[in-house]
């Protein structure tokens, strides 16, 4: 049973930072929930709007379908209503409408629905694929747009008339045009959030196209200094936002983008800079070296 309506979640997500947290795993690439579990209750004690269980920082693209539940399962229960959670649900349509019934069955109060696999596709087909899934359960749906399922503004404005239950857009593309678009023709119908790599790099220009927030990767390994830089963007302070970027994001970005996929492995990398590590990434990703593991804890260092 959600803890959330999915006009309830809307409003409470667009309040506040977003948490993605990792997925944990054993040396033998297993999950290991005891030390999700404790990554959770950890996330949970700071303020934070919502949680993305099996999301992409979460390696959730790795996971198999029980994997994906066993994880939802286990973030619906260490948090316990503390604040919401949502689900990922992934794939062709047949396998996001599973995966959406079997999130509201595990108590899920939402779900990041995330592009079809692999396969392209017009609009008409995105506005079907989701609607589809919007109309599986009554969980409130955020539809990720990017990659081969970025929606235009027609599209969205189609998709929010349809389906009362669609109540978030996530951009991970960063077309402004398209935003504008967005925006001017749905206003705040819906809750924007911004879903680009570190999202931190985006969050005061995308502020003005309506996104009030966005998915923080790196509230996993340094939360204070996340929420710290979300109090600043939301205040539209220049100043300290910049300020802030050039001390930490912009150096930890150098990082970032020596190897595709390093925006999830870096984060991996950061929790275990500051004592809290989660196990290695899984194949196709890989763990960063050790000499930029060191690089990257004495980032950290200089602003904890």
């Amino acid at each position: 049973m959600p803890h959330f309506s999915p006009q309830e979640l809307a409003a409470q997500l667009k309040s506040g930072l977003l948490s993605f947290p990792i997925t944990h795993f054993t040396d033998d690439l297993q999950f290991d929930e005891a030390s999700y579990r404790d990554h959770l209750s950890w996330l949970s004690s700071y303020p934070v709007a919502g949680l993305f269980a099996a999301g992409g920082t979460g390696e959730g693209f790795s996971l198999t379908a029980e994997e994906i539940d066993r994880v939802v399962r286990t973030a619906v229960d260490q948090v316990a209503g503390k604040v919401p959670v949502v689900a990922p649900a992934t794939g062709g349509t047949a396998t996001a409408v599973a995966q959406a019934k079997a999130a509201e069955a595990a108590g899920a109060d939402g779900l990041l629905l995330m592009p079809p696999y692999l396969t392209e596709a017009g609009q008409q087909g995105l506005i079907e694929h989701i609607s589809a899934v919007c109309g599986a359960t009554n969980l409130g749906v955020i539809v990720y747009s990017r990659a081969n399922a970025i929606l235009n503004d027609r599209s969205v404005e189609t998709l929010a008339a349809r389906n009362e239950t669609l109540i978030g857009f996530k951009d991970g593309v960063g077309n402004i045009e398209n935003l504008t678009r967005i925006y001017a023709s749905v206003g705040d119908r819906l809750t924007y959030i911004g879903g680009l790599p570190t999202a931190e790099t985006f969050a005061l220009p995308l502020l003005q196209l309506g996104m009030s927030t966005y998915s923080s990767a790196i509230f996993n390994f340094v939360p204070q200094f996340a929420l710290d830089f979300y109090a600043d963007v939301r205040a539209q302070d220049r100043e300290a936002v910049y300020r802030r970027i050039k001390e930490f994001v912009l150096p930890y970005l150098d990082i970032r983008d020596r190897q595709k996929g390093y925006a999830v492995s870096i984060v991996k990398a950061g929790v275990a800079a500051v004592g809290r590590p989660a196990g290695p990434v899984r194949p196709p990703l890989q763990n960063l070296t050790e000499d930029e593991l060191a690089e990257l804890t004495a980032l950290i260092n200089k602003i904890n």
